[in-house]
């Protein structure tokens, strides 16, 4: 799947996106904070710290680690008040 970052997290990230494997929320944002030490700030364990969100194909803002993906998924993360 297509993990994109906006704002802070692309900032401690390092990267605008990128591709990764992971068949829950959970999972990609365990891959993430193991990937991107940088992300402790945004990522706690298999959770997005609170003032960060994320949101999967443009259609829906989830935050349960346990949320199903799919390879043709597209995730954002970026910060809670990023949209204004």
């Amino acid at each position: 799947m297509r993990v994109e970052f906006l704002g802070i997290p692309r900032e401690r990230a390092g990267v605008a996106d990128l591709e990764l494997e992971a068949e829950t929320l959970g999972q990609l944002f365990a891959t993430l904070a193991a990937r991107f030490p940088s992300l402790e700030d945004v990522i706690a364990t298999d959770r997005l710290r609170a003032s960060f969100v994320a949101n999967i194909n443009g259609d829906r803002f989830v935050s349960d680690p346990r949320t199903t993906l799919h390879d043709d998924d597209c995730v954002l993360i970026l910060s809670a008040d990023a949209g204004g």
